[in-house]
């Protein structure tokens, strides 16, 4: 897949943030859509624009991604309407934040369903189908944070440390096939990410347009993993190969101490916790 003319890219988390940005960019490549997330009226707005911009079809199926059967019910939204993906963008995703033992549970078990189980479910069902068809491709948004361990932020860095040992093992297995794999791992993204905290952004934090420009263009090179960040991001996931892991983690805890996670409570709703 060099070029994104023509194609049908399916979004996740496609109401904001990073997801919206994809969306916008695949416009602007000429490529049909199909958006996904809970909020329909935010995905129907959003393909509202884009259909007017552009020259390409714009589907919405709202699903409720924590669902642990929300793969099988976007899988069967699309054959209903005849549709055929040819790019799989995982990008919904949510990060638990705070000491693990003194802040709610669920949150970081919603973290493990979205970021892991929806995300594995609709690689392998829509993968095969590409697999099938011998052709496609599937962009995995993990995060920098994959490459520690992340005190306060321990659930997040956990299941991102997943998605990359995953996606490297995929992109492995199908090397030979016309079925192309790539992790994309930004560092600190301008998204609201700790919106309804007292949790700090990082200064240097990159604009999710970025996020999706540069990581769309890593994949056309057909690279397997994309840096799409700041300029420290690669060198910080480098650095973890060379560090002890007690270094490590002990770096890790004082960034997210200076960002406030050690500390952190809710502003104005009890859910502290968002979504990508």
């Amino acid at each position: 897949m060099t070029t994104y003319d023509g194609i049908t890219a399916l979004v996740t988390g496609a109401s904001k943030g990073i997801g919206a940005c994809y969306a916008r960019q695949l416009a602007a490549r000429g490529a049909n859509l199909v958006l996904v997330a809970r909020s329909e009226s935010a995905l129907e707005e959003l393909a509202s624009q884009l259909r007017s911009a552009h020259n390409v079809q714009v589907d919405v199926i709202a699903a409720d991604l924590f669902d642990r059967d929300a793969p099988r019910t976007v899988v069967d939204a699309l054959t209903e309407r005849g549709i055929e993906v040819d790019l799989l963008i995982n990008n919904a995703g949510l990060s638990a934040v705070g000491p693990f033992l003194t802040r709610p549970l669920q949150p970081n078990i919603d973290s493990v369903d979205l970021n892991i189980t929806t995300l594995m479910g609709l690689v392998h069902i829509i993968g095969a189908r590409m697999l099938e068809r011998n052709r496609g491709g599937i962009i995995n948004v993990s995060s920098v944070a994959g490459f520690q361990p992340m005190p306060f932020q321990a659930s997040y860095g956990a299941t991102k440390a997943f998605v990359l040992s995953f996606t490297e093992a995929l992109a492995e297995e199908l090397r030979g096939t016309r079925l192309r794999v790539m992790a994309v791992h930004p560092g600190p993204v301008d998204t609201g990410f700790f919106d309804g905290t007292t949790a700090k952004l990082n200064p240097k934090a990159v604009t999710p347009e970025r996020i999706a420009a540069k990581s769309l263009l890593d994949f056309e090179r057909g690279r397997t993993a994309s840096f799409p960040g700041g300029l420290n991001d690669r060198a910080n996931a480098l650095a973890s190969r060379f560090l002890t892991r007690k270094r490590v983690v002990r770096i890790s805890a004082s960034f997210n101490r200076k960002s406030g996670l050690d500390a952190v409570s809710d502003v104005n709703s009890p859910a502290s916790d968002k979504a990508r």
